[in-house]
């Protein structure tokens, strides 16, 4: 599949003095997301926003400005040439200043991928150079990248028979886990539920493949809008779920719930033994049985009168 026609990004990325120049395209694709507008009910028409400013109306686009409300009510305003100006000087170099061993990066800091491709015949030996240093060392590239006027943390790593770029999130901008932990109970756990559990977590471990999984609200909607077009508009509520059980009171125990697990796992790994079929010599011997003719009665002789 050929890249798409424009790429998110043109510069270099540099380790030391080798610059390799690459293009960023994003590795995400929405491009088969349903996405809706706004309707007038009963006239149809598409509802469209205008921006006004009260007691002013409607005005253009060209009349207006960012501003920051430092009070309420009050802002200062900035000009685009004031943030043309602050924006680092769009930089168009990606440094790696450190590298990182790749399990060492929690994933939540990961943000969003790009392929990165060679720019130029020129930038072909430099690329597969830095792919298989970095793939033999497994590390990551660490520097900071300037995309549509922000500045981001962004980690350079070997994928497939290439390279990525991923955005990451500076430390701030996480919110730390420790507050959202600390309701959790920290009493012993019973080392035969961790043993039950861990059982079951062997038996379905497996390689991910993310083909494996279907975004389940997605396809709803296809079928929906597609059910929509065919009835002309019609009212569509059939195939609906239904609303999620509350269990209430009838939860199963955790044990018996990983017990039942565990034996319907091995029932299919070790089916039962079926009954043995009767001897060979008793099934000939009912056969003939029921074959055999009934034996007819002669009839009685008349007496002479």
């Amino acid at each position: 599949m050929a890249p798409p026609a424009r790429p998110v990004w043109t510069g270099q990325i540099r380790l030391a003095l080798v610059a390799l120049p690459v293009k960023l395209y994003s590795a995400l694709d929405s491009k088969e997301k349903i996405s809706f507008n706004q309707i007038h009910e009963p006239s149809k028409q598409r509802i469209r926003y205008e921006k006004v400013a009260p007691g002013v109306g409607a005005v253009s686009n060209d009349e207006i400005v960012k501003g920051y409300e430092y009070q309420k009510g009050r802002y200062v305003l900035f000009s685009d040439e004031e943030f043309e100006a602050l924006k680092v000087d769009s930089k168009k170099t990606l440094d790696m200043v450190q590298f990182a061993p790749a399990d060492t990066i929690d994933p939540i800091y990961f943000d969003k991928p790009y392929y990165a491709l060679p720019d130029g015949k020129m930038a072909d030996e430099p690329y597969r150079v830095v792919r298989e240093a970095l793939k033999k060392t497994k590390t990551v590239g660490l520097g900071q990248i300037t995309m549509r006027g922000r500045s981001y943390i962004a980690a350079v790593k070997p994928y497939e028979d290439g390279l990525s770029v991923e955005t990451v999130h500076y430390a701030q901008e996480l919110r730390a886990a420790k507050g959202f932990f600390d309701e959790l109970p920290s009493g012993k756990l019973d080392q035969d539920l961790i043993d039950l559990a861990e059982e079951l977590i062997t038996r379905k471990k497996a390689k991910f493949d993310p083909n494996k999984f279907e975004d389940e609200y997605a396809i709803a909607i296809e079928r929906l809008v597609k059910k929509k077009i065919e009835r002309h508009g019609e009212l569509v509520l059939e195939d609906q779920e239904e609303p999620s059980r509350d269990y209430g009171d009838n939860v199963v125990s955790l044990v018996d719930a990983l017990k039942k697990s565990l034996a319907k796992k091995a029932e299919i790994v070790e089916p039962k033994a079926k009954k043995p079929a009767p001897a060979p010599v008793k099934q000939k011997a009912a056969a003939e049985k029921v074959r055999a003719p009934r034996a007819k009665t002669a009839p009685a002789k008349r007496a002479k009168k």
